[in-house]
């Protein structure tokens, strides 16, 4: 098959083929999939958790990610032609997968994110999930092997544990670039078409963002309302943490730290939002019940802080005034005085 893209005065121009690991390493397709899994899993999108996992016997998984009903799915990725142990190695990495609770898989997220935010937060936000259905993490574990080329072996072999009830999937992509560089990757399920879906466990992290680059991605009605929250945590001495889209502010004792909020930009499944964690004061300072409940009740008060299952989430999608982002902040003054009073558990 060939392929062109038309230029700006009507002429075609050919995309060639060409094989992808003459001009990219593996780690460069684990990146192109990480970013942008709703590409590669169009049908039934994939939520990454880890990258680079390590499992107990030192073998390193290529990514590990969640699908929509919290299935697990195991990605072995080949920038080539998949060699015979391929189908071994994937079984392997399985058969240590499906061992792993939800806290075990909510550790490699955290590690890998950067995020304090929980997996089932993150999940219900990532897949947009409303209900109050609990997902279930890690009844089962889909296998997914993509590589520019899949072997007859290979298909040959998943196709058998496809039947014997092994949830297999494989797909190829082909590599295109025409002579001035531009570059199109196309992907096709060859194997599972017919249904696709698409000890302390370390996993490599994605880049952390700083105050900079957080301001960077945020719209105008965003970037008034968070550098009026930044000058407020530098005026009161609070920590701010950093992950891979968003921080979480807190405030910090003698004997550890707490929770208050969190904060993330448009790109984030969130959306650009300030997000509760009752959880935190829950889990850490004494007597949190009347904490939470002024907590909360003040924020309603507000009118511009909706539900978010146990949490409030203020969804910041148009523009605030400087003394409605005060009420919030004083808000905020209130419950850290209430949190220092009643001290950590």
């Amino acid at each position: 098959m060939k392929m062109f893209t038309i230029d700006k005065n009507g002429n075609l121009i050919l995309y060639k083929e060409q094989l992808y690991k003459d001009s990219n390493l593996e780690k460069d397709l684990e990146v192109l999939l990480e970013n942008s899994p709703e590409y590669f899993f169009e049908e039934s999108n994939v939520l990454i958790i880890g990258r680079q996992v390590i499992t107990n016997l030192n073998s390193i998984i290529d990514l590990l990610g969640i699908d929509k009903n919290g299935n697990t799915v195991v990605i072995e990725l080949k920038r080539d032609k998949t060699p015979r142990e391929t189908i071994a190695q994937l079984l392997e990495y399985a058969s240590f997968i499906e061992n792993l609770d939800y806290s075990q898989l909510n550790e490699i997220y955290r590690d890998y994110s950067g995020e304090e935010i929980s997996l089932e937060d993150y999940h219900r936000a990532y897949f947009q999930n409303e209900t109050d259905e609990k997902v279930s993490f890690n009844k089962s574990t889909k296998l997914v092997i993509v590589a520019q080329e899949i072997s007859k072996e290979i298909r040959q072999t998943a196709l058998f544990l496809r039947k014997k009830g092994i949830d297999i999937y494989c797909m190829e992509f082909k590599y295109f670039e025409t002579e001035f560089g531009e570059r199109i990757i196309s992907s096709d399920i060859v194997v599972g078409q017919e249904e696709f879906i698409r000890q302390k466990i370390y996993s490599s992290s994605l880049p952390k963002v700083n105050k900079q680059k957080f301001l960077n991605l945020l719209d105008n009605n965003g970037t008034e309302v968070f550098q009026k929250i930044f000058e407020f945590a530098e005026q009161k001495g609070l920590m701010i943490r950093w992950g891979s889209k968003g921080f979480s502010l807190n405030v910090e004792l003698t004997s550890g730290s707490v929770g208050l909020f969190y904060g993330f930009p448009p790109s984030s499944a969130f959306n650009q939002s300030i997000y509760t964690v009752f959880g935190d004061i829950t889990k850490k300072v004494n007597h949190p019940e009347n904490i939470i409940t002024s907590y909360k009740k003040s924020l309603e008060n507000l009118g511009y802080f909706q539900d978010a299952k146990s949490n409030l989430k203020w969804v910041i999608d148009k523009a605030y005034s400087v003394d409605e982002v005060n009420q919030f902040l004083d808000i905020i003054e209130q419950v850290i005085s209430e949190i220092k009073k009643e001290g950590l558990k």
